[in-house]
């Protein structure tokens, strides 16, 4: 199966960073991605820490939306318990119809406990609520049955949406996955995509096959089928032309990412390691992700691809600003020249083009001199030009 290509932008900026400055950029690298031929970009939803600056995916993606022709564009995610499953999906259906079907909408529980804290929610109470409220959301957007749902957070009677998808019958819909086995158990559910966020840290990747295993035990229960093609994971690279030359990048920012994920960032399932930036440099280059070249990271793919134990649909690069804007931007248009076509079928065939002439160069190559030499000889002949 092709495989697609993206991009899952949190986003992380460094909080001393000019914020409008940011999210212009945030904005400029998609118009780029879409350019070079990114298949799909999902957009985060934090409200603290200070890194993560969008907090609100839906009018980040109209935005980028206006800006760019193709990429089709998620929220990754919304996290469900902040909000009202009815006004969420009104909204996703109204992105659906002003993108015209470019919409993706991604759903998780929220990653931040701080931002948890200012609406009074304790983290054991995430996953109960993303299940209601995603069983709310599917109903709303897949049936025309009214809703009616109470708890001590929410009351709904009689919900409908009034507006209908513009796409037929539904955009993508995707849960989130980290190290818990509940997203994988909600995809297989309701037949959804799978975001594996944490697809590349340790834990994720101890638990890559089996979270697959439980998405399909999960579909088998509730009549649905679960598609390896809507299973995206995120993983980390940056890359340059010589690995001396993507560790010599990274210098610009990688050092206050991982401190971010170390010292601020409440959310262990991304826990990194590594004392100073040669260490953290070592600690994503051992097996995690990609600091150095197109053929690391072709590398890196096929391995997780074996860990999938049977491959998925798409991967999704972490937007982390390790690197400066233009060797950022470099970065992607290696991957787009040299790793992508890996893995899509326009590289295969152009190999397999290039191997067919080199092995009748040789042969080809003499009649073409006889040729010439045979065309010569007659026009010689014709012309009484000859010696």
């Amino acid at each position: 199966m092709r495989m697609n290509f993206g991009i899952f932008m949190a986003p992380f900026h460094a909080p001393g960073h000019n914020p409008t400055i940011s999210l212009e950029y945030d904005l400029e690298l998609l118009q780029h991605l879409d350019t070079l031929g990114y298949d799909e970009a999902w957009i985060g939803e934090h409200h603290s820490a200070g890194s993560e600056i969008i907090a609100s995916p839906e009018i980040f993606i109209m935005a980028a939306a206006e800006r760019t022709q193709r990429i089709r564009l998620g929220t990754g995610v919304v996290s469900m318990p902040y909000h009202n499953p009815l006004w969420v999906a009104e909204r996703m259906v109204l992105l659906d119809h002003l993108t015209r079907g470019r919409v993706m909408f991604g759903m998780g529980p929220g990653a931040l406990p701080t931002d948890a804290s200012m609406l009074g929610l304790e983290p054991q109470q995430m996953r109960p609520i993303l299940e209601d409220y995603m069983e709310i959301a599917v109903k709303l957007l897949t049936t025309d049955e009214p809703v009616n749902y109470e708890s001590d957070r929410l009351t709904l009677k009689d919900a409908r949406l009034h507006l209908r998808p513009y796409s037929d019958p539904l955009f993508d819909l995707a849960v989130a996955a980290v190290a818990s086995p509940s997203g994988a158990k909600l995809a297989g559910r309701y037949g959804t995509g799978l975001l594996s966020l944490g697809a590349t840290v340790a834990v994720g990747m101890d638990v890559l096959a089996h979270h697959w295993t439980i998405q399909e035990q999960a579909a088998a229960e509730h009549g649905q089928v679960a598609d390896r093609a809507k299973w995206r994971l995120v993983g980390l690279m940056h890359l340059a032309e010589t690995e001396e030359q993507a560790r010599e990048d990274v210098k610009y920012g990688m050092v206050q990412w991982f401190k971010y994920f170390q010292n601020v960032a409440a959310f262990p399932q991304m826990a990194v390691e590594g004392g100073n930036l040669d260490e953290m440099i070592d600690f994503v280059n051992g097996g995690l992700g990609v600091i150095g070249t197109p053929d690391m990271m072709v590398k890196q793919i096929h391995e997780l691809i074996e860990q999938s134990n049977g491959g998925f649909g798409a991967y999704l690069t972490l937007a982390h600003n390790w690197a400066n804007t233009a060797a950022t931007k470099k970065s992607f248009e290696l991957f787009a020249r040299e790793v992508m076509p890996h893995f899509q079928s326009s590289g295969g065939g152009l190999q397999a083009a290039a191997d067919r002439a080199r092995a009748q160069r040789e042969g080809l190559a003499e009649k073409q001199l006889k040729a010439v030499a045979e065309a010569t000889e007659r026009y010689e002949k014709e012309t009484g030009t000859g010696g």
